[in-house]
């Protein structure tokens, strides 16, 4: 097998982006590399986002159809209190930010309809350095009214009862299917305050 890194495309792309749990579109781009990197770095290999001959055998040696799932993610979309978002319009604004496709798994409405986005059985688009490994689950809301000054920049806890009932199942239904998975808020991996409430520990008990 070639070496391939960032910017190569082809045959050998797809095939990594298969053994990765990506999406497989052949295009090594920042997402694969970030999957690289998380791969190499659990195999103990040097982290430097290149797939060469080191890379290629422990792929060969341990590569898996099946994503090990460990930590299950929960965000806001970041829209306006108030306004709902269908799961195909998040698609969109996801794929015009370079993505293959919405970078959640699950999407809840603002009516508390609960959407299939990625498949569970490919990395997901989330939270950088934790893709591979998690579940990302999003419900539609976050911020305040368009009428509340720099409401883009403020996070906020939008969730209607129907959306809070709604992902209570789901997160109930993934921890029984995924029983070594903990449950996150996206606020712990990165510095924002998506999803706008403590989840690690309203959860907890899950």
């Amino acid at each position: 097998m070639k070496t391939i890194r960032r910017g190569s495309k082809g045959s050998e792309v797809t095939l990594l982006q298969k053994m990765l749990n990506l999406q497989a579109d052949g295009i090594f781009g920042p997402l694969t590399e970030e999957a690289v990197r998380e791969f190499q770095q659990k195999s103990r290999l040097i982290v430097d986002g290149i797939v060469g001959p080191k890379t290629w055998a422990a792929l060969g040696a341990g590569g898996s159809s099946s994503r090990a799932v460990d930590e299950i993610i929960v965000h806001y979309s970041a829209t306006p209190a108030g306004e709902n978002f269908t799961v195909d319009q998040i698609r969109r604004m996801h794929l015009q930010r370079g993505f293959s496709d919405i970078g959640y798994h699950w999407y809840i409405d603002l009516q508390g309809e609960i959407h299939a986005g990625r498949s569970e059985s490919l990395a997901g688009a989330h939270c950088l350095g934790h893709n591979t490994r998690s579940i990302g689950v999003c419900y539609c809301g976050g911020c305040p009214p368009r009428s509340v000054s720099g409401w883009n920049s403020t996070g906020l806890d939008t969730r209607t009862p129907a959306q809070r009932d709604a992902l209570l199942r789901l997160l109930r239904d993934l921890r029984r299917r995924y029983p070594a998975a903990t449950i996150h808020g996206h606020c712990e991996f990165a510095a924002k305050p998506c999803p706008g409430f403590d989840a690690a520990r309203e959860y907890a008990d899950l």
